[in-house]
């Protein structure tokens, strides 16, 4: 950008419900779909991702930013974790046209309904008023399979925001990252069973140049550690080449390839029905999505992939 040139206006933000709500209401008056990307903040390319994905889908797009201490366990990183609120703002300017109004779209054509996206910034205390809720939604018994056996009460707590935030904005569609496979399952589960009228999509993983996926905790990485972080994404590379051979021998491929590097510690490989989230066995054949945790130098990264099983022999 020259020196002369202006920085695109940052966009409306709304910090309370009612606020956000009126914004909402008043889209919907002019005929508005409204679309959600709920985020934690510290956004990179793969959030930006969900606010592309967004656009396409509706003319006013809420992106939510609060970090939600009910999804952080007591020993997990919520006072660390990455705030990055002004670098936020302008990432999400630079999606916007450069107007006085702020968070218009350039696309915007003529006789449509106003094209917008809006900042929903509520606090701890806006959420939470009274201190953690005292009802909470169940993930039931996946939410306790793999990401929720190694962080308890995880997903319980992230539904339960995600259900907060579905009914503060109401929108027709939200957007989750498919880097995060379990929570999208689960979100769509909830809106099933509690036949909540949302859309739910998950979008592409969003990697670097070497494999690795886009992720607010990279940032912990040190420079060693970033070169190592790639073997989560090497290990899935090294499970779907093997997959053709069967559950028991992908696996033993993926494990050895992260056994290769002494930085880094696996948490969990598995291998499930992207239907069911449950652990498949040799019988399984088609479409199945790899899961894969570890440590790399104390932070703990996830990533996972698609492929194709049939079974062995």
């Amino acid at each position: 950008m020259s020196p002369t040139a202006s920085a695109p206006p940052a966009p409306p933000v709304a910090k309370t419900i009612a606020g956000i709500r009126s914004i909402v209401k008043d889209a919907r008056a002019h005929g508005a779909r409204v679309a959600l990307a709920p985020t934690m903040g510290a956004l990179h390319d793969g959030h930006l991702a969900l606010v592309r994905r967004a656009r396409e889908l509706a003319d006013l797009v809420i992106v939510s930013i609060f970090v939600n201490p009910l999804q952080f366990g007591p020993n997990e990183d919520f006072d660390r974790y990455p705030r990055t609120w002004d670098a936020d703002l302008e990432a999400l300017a630079a999606l916007t046209a450069d107007n006085t109004d702020g968070g218009a779209f350039s696309d915007h054509a003529e006789g449509a309904p106003p094209r917008r996206l809006v900042v929903f910034a509520p606090g701890v205390d806006e959420m939470y008023p009274d201190g953690p809720t005292q009802t909470r939604i169940s993930g039931g018994d996946v939410a306790a399979l793999f990401e929720g056996e190694s962080r308890p009460g995880h997903f319980d707590g992230m539904l339960t925001v995600v259900a907060k935030l579905l009914n503060s904005v109401q929108p027709d569609a939200a957007m989750f990252g498919q880097k995060d496979a379990q929570q999208a399952f689960l979100v769509r589960r909830m809106v099933t069973d509690l036949n909540l009228p949302v859309a739910i999509e998950a979008v592409p993983t969003v990697r670097e140049a070497d494999g690795l996926a886009l992720s607010s905790r990279n940032r912990y990485l040190s420079d060693d550690a970033r070169r190592e972080a790639v073997t989560l994404s090497a290990a899935l590379q090294e499970v779907a080449a093997a997959a053709p051979r069967g559950t028991a021998e992908a696996l033993a491929a993926g494990r050895a390839r992260v056994e290769a590097s002494s930085a880094v510690k696996l948490d969990y490989l598995a291998i499930v029905d992207p239907q069911t989230f449950r652990s498949v066995d040799e019988r399984y054949r088609g479409p199945a999505l790899a899961l894969i945790a570890a440590r790399v130098d104390g932070t703990r990264l996830i990533d996972n992939a698609t492929v194709v099983l049939r079974s062995a022999g």
